[in-house]
């Protein structure tokens, strides 16, 4: 009995979708739920399991083809998988080395050795004039000829791939965003040395309570909230000859994956606690790094936050996720010498940068913004007691 693959639903707003891999070919067992084919929205990877088990008896959309809802992908023989015995090992047998000349084509003759480097050198050995008797050709024949040989073409020496459904959507979003908000970029450093020193002192039993790591992102998070609510345009978006304002807070997070860079969404995050937070950004780290996202995972962000810092950034202008009107970028932290009541000391320094659009957010604000962040993180009190 025949059992057909079909493509599911995708999400809202969403139709159509691209293959991107097949993990199975025609004829290969299968067993139910195990991974058949991966398909790629303008948003996300889905991973698309066998229905039963048997074998694929059939694949009826290749890889890089565009497939809706509810087509049909191929068809699955449904019966027992069994497993295929093993081959009988192959017994080696000594390798017999020619040591004489011998013939390639018509009329031409090369030893062992002039075969084998023109082999790895990618040389025609038919093309090369032999210097040996009768015109063989010889180790040193195809040396001098590989001296000479023409340089490769581009065409060898490039790879064309077609771009991903995410990709050419992050590149036209960035286009767009681009294209549409009048982007600045304020920046500021801070001190990350009283976080430094609560992180340390607190670590260990905020694990043993918490089951997961305080981290810098749920303070910045936090700090981000507060600055948000003081700041409420940056928070709001343009619709049409409207200005929307925002009274809950959903933070995208950047995290880069294999496939490109996703924004997932923590909900609510003014509610939550730091652990929650922290608990909240692995979950949907995971679930990015693995493919797993949804369409409600990274959709209606009212800010975001991208951490370039964990790859080493040193200081970078995010680009708006539109239609959020700012995006806080972190970077690498790096111990320097600042000046402190007078004093020269090191400490391990942040900058911070904030994009911002034009259009709706003043330079006062966002200014002010990315201060009240520097001035809350390098006093973590103020967040911890809500000041």
């Amino acid at each position: 009995m025949s059992i057909n693959v079909v493509v599911p639903p995708l999400g809202e707003s969403v139709s159509e979708a691209t293959i991107a891999k097949w993990h199975k070919k025609p004829g290969d067992a299968v067993k139910i739920d195990e991974l058949l084919v991966e398909l790629e929205t303008d948003k996300v990877t889905l991973e698309v399991n066998s229905p039963a088990n048997g074998k694929v008896e059939e694949i009826l959309a290749s890889e890089g083809s565009s497939v809706t809802v509810g087509a049909i992908l191929g068809k699955i023989a449904e019966g027992a998988v069994t497993a295929a015995s093993p081959a009988p090992a192959a017994i080696a047998q000594p390798a017999t080395v020619a040591t004489t000349a011998q013939p390639v084509g018509n009329s031409i003759i090369a030893s062992p050795a002039a075969v084998k480097i023109a082999q790895d050198k990618g040389l025609d050995i038919t093309n090369i004039h032999g210097s040996g008797k009768d015109s063989r050709i010889t180790k040193g024949d195809v040396l001098n000829a590989s001296m000479v040989a023409p340089a490769p073409s581009n065409a060898v020496r490039e790879e064309r791939v077609r771009m991903t459904k995410l990709r050419k959507t992050i590149a036209d979003r960035l286009k767009y965003s681009q294209n549409t908000a009048a982007i600045l970029t304020t920046f500021n450093e801070v001190d990350m040395s009283e976080v430094f020193r609560i992180r340390k002192q607190y670590q260990e039993q905020f694990m043993e309570k918490h089951g997961v790591k305080l981290g810098f992102m749920s303070i910045f998070a936090k700090a981000v909230v507060k600055a948000l609510k003081d700041i409420p345009a940056i928070n709001a978006e343009i619709d049409g000859d409207e200005i929307v304002y925002k009274n809950y807070y959903d933070l995208g997070i950047a995290v880069g994956t294999d496939q490109g860079l996703v924004v997932p969404v923590v909900r609510n995050i003014d509610q939550m606690s730091f652990s929650d937070i922290e608990k909240g950004i692995a979950a949907l780290g995971k679930k990015a790094r693995d493919g797993k996202l949804t369409m409600a995972d990274m959709s209606g962000a009212t800010f975001s936050i991208t951490n370039g810092g964990t790859y080493g950034s040193l200081l970078s202008t995010p680009i708006i996720n539109p239609p959020q009107s700012g995006i806080l970028g972190m970077h690498n932290i790096v111990e320097r010498p600042v000046a402190v009541n007078g004093q020269v000391v090191i400490r391990p320094m942040m900058y911070i940068a904030l994009s911002y659009d034009h259009r709706i957010v003043d330079g006062k604000e966002a200014v002010t913004f990315l201060v009240k962040i520097k001035q809350m993180v390098e006093n973590p009190e103020k967040l911890l007691f809500d000041l």
